[in-house]
């Protein structure tokens, strides 16, 4: 059933919503109680159990073995008999991981243009031309030992009086940086820390460290750092402690501030625009509402020239050959799938298994195993073609739709997007979210109207009115683009006036 057909009020045609017509599941929109009459396509179908909101009912019989269809892809196969209207979920579905023949793009698609005369928002323009959509000086601390540290520095300025274009000092708090492998568990932290310190949304930063642990901060000084005119480094054993680097560090931020002041918002084009996709606390309602959503507002972003990344590795496992249909070259298809292998060994040196990933929530919010999640992740990234993949924190630099590996983990996933340079994040969730980051403003979907009403402070927009009936998927998505805008030229998220500035860098290697 369309989903512009749902109304609010539940009968036997709009109780359930088919989301394919090859699906032998439907998706209950309403609690269902046993003995109600259900009406799909016009076939009748009587509940034979209960189905909460967002779970699945069973469409027909389904035989031991047989696969279970939604979103027209296989979500799992039928542990035994399952009766037509009989609740479907991990009681009586198994898990298997899928083998797909990949269509490999078989041209080159090419990169989106800007237009001549598209949307804008007011932003920061930056000497290398990318955009900040907030201003903010920032002290990064190399490792754990100077983590309190910066976060007293920046506690500090919290009640001083700033520049009005100047959004505040940030302190960027972490566990690693010392005890590491040498290899890529430390260029990996150093890429991150290192796209934190350059962000277009920075406009001034410390480095802060201890001064003898094993991320030292002469890699982000000199030629390797972006901006190295506004980059101060220090560490506490060469300012006097805890005390005397805090007295160091507010006597450099005040000469930072009249460079940083000087910092003006200006009309820019959407395309400068590097948007960051994630979801977490998914339910089953985010592959129907929120993500399709969010992906329509990445399909306009991407007609501007903008870029739409979406994160996640263990979230596009099931889904990753739609993607690799979407690639602009093989090149591309052949990095996104790279990543997927990657991950692959990564889990097994701990016995681990994408299955793992959904979490309790997910599963009470009616999402039975990893396939049936990432179909319903990856509609986050619209229709638009995939025009390259990046590794964790790398650089992003190409319009249109890009992946970055990362894990599902919502703070290190945000991290990695963030250190890319995305200069905004919007962020969908079914069961709720409170994230946000140090500099990067986080926009909040809700799936549901329940969540919304629930975390009312958290959200910022509620796509749960897909599912009411009250609107389409193209009108949230157009809400979604729109509040973008409006968040990119400065109007705060729930989470920027609640203050969440959750930054946890990905540790991949072991604890020396």
């Amino acid at each position: 059933m369309p989903l512009l057909e749902i109304a609010k009020l539940p009968t036997a045609e709009n109780s359930a919503i088919h989301l394919h017509a090859t699906d032998n599941v439907a998706i209950a929109r309403v609690p269902l109680a046993p003995g109600a009459l259900l009406r799909i396509e016009g076939k009748p179908v009587e509940v034979k159990s209960h189905v909460p909101a967002g779970h699945k009912i069973a469409l027909e019989h389904i035989a031991p073995g047989e696969v279970i269809h939604r979103y027209g892809q296989a979500i799992g196969r039928a542990r035994g008999p399952i009766e037509a209207g009989e609740h479907v979920h991990v009681h009586n579905v198994s898990f298997e991981e899928l083998s797909f023949n990949y269509e490999y793009p078989d041209r080159e698609i090419a990169l989106p243009v800007a237009p001549a005369n598209g949307p804008t928002f007011m932003g920061f323009l930056r000497e290398d031309g990318r955009v900040g959509t907030r201003n903010y000086i920032a002290v990064v601390a190399a490792s754990n030992c100077a983590a309190h540290t910066s976060e007293l520095i920046a506690q500090s300025f919290a009640e001083e009086h700033l520049p009005s274009n100047i959004d505040g000092v940030v302190a960027f708090p972490h566990g690693e940086g010392c005890g590491m492998s040498i290899g890529p568990d430390t260029d990996q932290l150093q890429r991150t820390l290192a796209g934190v310190l350059a962000h277009p949304n920075i406009g001034a930063a410390i480095i802060l460290g201890l001064g003898c642990e094993v991320n030292q901060i002469d890699h982000y000084l000199g030629t390797k750092a972006a901006r190295t005119s506004r980059l101060v480094g220090m560490t506490l054993q060469d300012s006097g402690g805890t005390r005397g680097a805090l007295s160091v560090a507010r006597r450099e931020i005040r000469q930072l501030v009249e460079q940083v002041a000087a910092e003006k918002r200006t009309e820019v084009p959407a395309s400068k625009l590097i948007v960051g996709l994630n979801c977490g606390g998914s339910d089953s309602f985010s592959g129907i509402t929120a993500n399709p959503a969010l992906g329509y507002c990445s399909d306009l972003l991407a007609e501007q020239g903008g870029t739409a990344v979406l994160a996640e590795t263990t979230e596009i496992f099931g889904a990753e050959h739609l993607l690799v249909k979407r690639a602009r070259n093989r090149e591309v298809a052949d990095k996104l799938l790279g990543f997927v292998t990657g991950y692959k060994k990564y889990l097994s040196r701990f016995g681990g298994s994408f299955d793992d990933n959904p979490s309790p929530g997910n599963k009470v919010g009616g999402l039975t195993n990893i396939l049936e999640k990432s179909l319903g992740a990856v509609a986050k990234a619209g229709t638009s073609p995939l025009t390259d993949a990046v590794d964790y924190a790398e650089r992003v630099t190409t319009p249109g739709f890009v992946f970055m590996n990362t894990p599902g983990y919502d703070p290190v996933s945000l991290t990695g997007l963030a250190a890319g340079g995305c200069n905004l994040i919007v962020f969908t969730t079914g069961r709720g979210s409170a994230i946000g980051f140090p500099s990067v403003p986080v926009v909040k979907v809700a799936s549901n109207t329940t969540t919304y009403q629930r975390m009312t402070d958290n959200m910022d927009l509620n796509a749960g009115a897909i599912a009411d009936g009250d609107k389409t998927v193209r009108e949230v998505g157009r809400e979604i683009f729109d509040m973008v805008l409006r968040v990119a030229s400065g109007e705060k998220t729930c989470a920027e006036r609640l203050g969440h500035q959750e930054f946890v860098p990905w540790r991949i290697g072991p604890v020396m």
